[in-house]
C-alpha cells in the first residue's frame, strides 16, 4: 500500500475535491494526511474536510499550512467562488488538526524514510518551504508527484500555454523544489489536458446520488459558467493515480528549470534531455548528476478516467 501525503489548493474548479476523493476511495493508497496551501488555506482546510466527512473518513487528519507564497512577492489569485456547491453555513465551524502542514511534512517524511510520497496540486510553496527547512527530505521521501509545468513536447503541446497555474502563482517555490535533488514525477499540463470532463461525467455523478458526488456536479457546473467551456481538465486527480498506477503515464528523465522574473504572473518550466557529452572537458566531467524528474508526455486518458469515474460514482452509490 502506498503511503501518500496530499497537498492541495482546493477550491473552485472541482478536480481538486474529485482528487481528494479518488486518494481515500483508492484501496492501494493509505492517506496520511491532507494539507491546504496558498490563499485562504483555513476555507480550503474546511472543504477538506466537509470532503471527507462525507466520504465518512474523518480520521484522516488535516491541516492548513502556508496562506501567502515563499518570497510574499506574489498576489494571491483568489475568484470569490471557493467553496459554493460544497459548502454549506452549517460548515462554518468544522474543525481540523491544529499543527502546520510544513511541520507535518517534514515529521511525516523524517519518521518513515523511503515510504511516504508527497502529491501537490497546487502551488508548491509547502513543499518548498519544508525541503529549505529540512535539506534531508529530499533524499528521504519516496517520490514527489506534482500537477504543474509543462514540456509541450507532448501530442497536444502545439494547443498549450507556455505557464501553468502552480508554477506562475510560485515560482521561487518551483524552483526551489526542482532543484532539491528530489525524485519528482512531472504531471503536467501534457497529459492532464488530455482528460476531460463534461455533461456525461455530470450526468453519472448525479445518477449516484450521494451527497459529495451532487456537490461535485454543482461545483462543475459552477465552473463552467466562469471558464466559458462546458467541459474541464482532471489536472489533479491524474496525479493521484500515477501514486498507485505508474502506468498511466509515460516519459523520460529530463532536467526542468523554472524561468520566471519579477513581474506577475511569471513562470514557466524549460525541460530538456540531458546533454551526450561530446567534448573532452565533459567527458571529463564528473559532476552533473541524472536528472530526477520523470516529465510525463503520454497518457491512457481514457483507461484513468474510466477508472477514476467508476471508483467516484461506486463510493457514492455504495454510500
Amino acid at each position: 500500500m502506498e503511503r501518500i501525503i496530499l497537498d492541495t489548493d482546493i477550491g473552485t474548479d472541482v478536480d481538486d475535491v474529485m482528487a481528494v476523493a479518488l486518494a481515500v476511495v483508492s484501496p492501494e493508497l493509505k492517506v496520511e494526511g491532507i494539507t491546504t496551501v496558498y490563499g485562504d488555506v483555513d476555507l480550503r482546510a474546511r472543504m477538506v474536510c466537509k470532503v471527507l466527512q462525507l466520504l465518512g473518513r474523518t480520521d484522516i487528519p488535516v491541516m492548513k499550512g502556508s496562506e501567502h507564497v515563499l518570497l510574499r512577492n506574489r498576489e494571491i489569485w483568489w475568484l470569490g467562488h471557493e467553496g459554493e456547491g460544497l459548502l454549506t453555513k452549517d460548515d462554518c465551524n468544522l474543525t481540523y488538526d491544529s499543527r502546520h502542514a510544513v511541520d507535518f511534512i517534514i515529521k511525516t517524511v523524517m519518521d518513515n524514510p523511503g515510504e511516504i510520497t508527497l502529491i501537490g496540486i497546487g502551488p508548491f510553496t509547502n513543499f518548498a518551504i519544508a525541503l529549505a527547512r529540512e535539506p534531508r527530505l529530499a533524499h528521504e521521501v519516496k517520490q514527489i508527484i506534482v500537477m504543474g509545468g509543462s514540456a509541450r513536447l507532448g501530442a497536444n503541446g502545439i494547443e498549450l500555454e507556455y505557464s501553468d497555474h502552480n508554477v506562475s502563482r510560485d515560482p521561487e517555490s518551483a524552483a526551489l523544489l526542482f532543484r532539491s535533488g528530489a525524485p519528482i514525477v512531472m504531471c503536467g499540463y501534457d497529459v492532464t489536458r488530455q482528460i476531460l470532463v463534461g455533461e456525461e461525467q455530470i450526468g453519472q455523478l448525479e445518477q449516484s446520488g450521494s451527497e459529495l458526488n451532487l456537490a461535485m456536479a454543482r461545483m462543475m457546473r459552477i465552473w463552467f459558467q466562469y471558464w466559458k467551456h462546458d467541459y474541464t481538465a482532471m489536472n489533479d486527480p491524474l496525479c493521484v493515480g500515477l501514486a498507485f498506477d505508474p502506468t498511466f503515464c509515460r516519459g523520460p528523465q529530463m532536467n526542468v528549470e523554472v524561468v520566471y522574473d519579477h513581474r506577475h504572473p511569471t513562470g514557466h518550466t524549460i525541460c530538456t534531455l540531458p546533454r551526450t557529452p561530446w567534448t573532452l572537458p565533459e567527458l571529463l566531467d564528473k559532476q552533473a548528476p541524472p536528472p530526477k524528474t520523470k516529465v510525463c508526455l503520454e497518457v491512457d486518458s481514457q483507461r484513468f478516467l474510466d477508472l477514476m469515474m467508476d471508483r467516484i460514482c461506486r463510493s457514492g452509490t455504495a454510500q
